[in-house]
Order: C-alpha cells, then structure tokens, then sequence
C-alpha cells in the first residue's frame, strides 16, 4: 500500500465512516471525567497525608512514621 493511498483511506474513513459525537455529550463526558479525576485525587492526597511521612521534623508523620518509628527504622 502506497502512502498515498493510505492518506486518502484514513481521510475517507475519518470523514465518512467515523460516527462524531455531538458538543453536548462531549460536555457531559468532560464532566464525568474532570469529576471522577478531582475524587481520586482527593483520595490519593487523603491516602498520602495518613499513610505517608513528611519528614524527620514534622509532628505528624502518618501511620507509616508511626510503625516505622515502632519497627525501630
């Protein structure tokens, strides 16, 4: 298959046979994702400020400082 060839086949099929969706479900897709990305991030913030530790000096160093600091590391 010649470039050519495959050039007018993907335009034919991107302008011909590809079925767009319409601004609106567009928009209310966008919405869905932009919403469910914004909660899993809340969760991994959530799940790094517990579970996490911030650092030799700081007063709160999450349940993992907890059990490191128990193990003796």
């Amino acid at each position: 298959m010649s470039l050519r060839s495959y050039v007018n086949e993907s335009y034919r099929e991107l302008t011909q046979k590809v079925t767009w969706p319409e601004w609106k479900d567009l928009q209310s897709s966008a919405i869905v994702v932009l919403i469910a990305s914004i909660i899993i991030a809340l969760i991994v913030f959530v799940m790094d400020y517990l579970f996490g530790v911030n650092g030799d000096d700081s007063v709160w160093r999450g349940v993992l400082g907890w059990f490191y600091k128990l193990i003796g590391n």
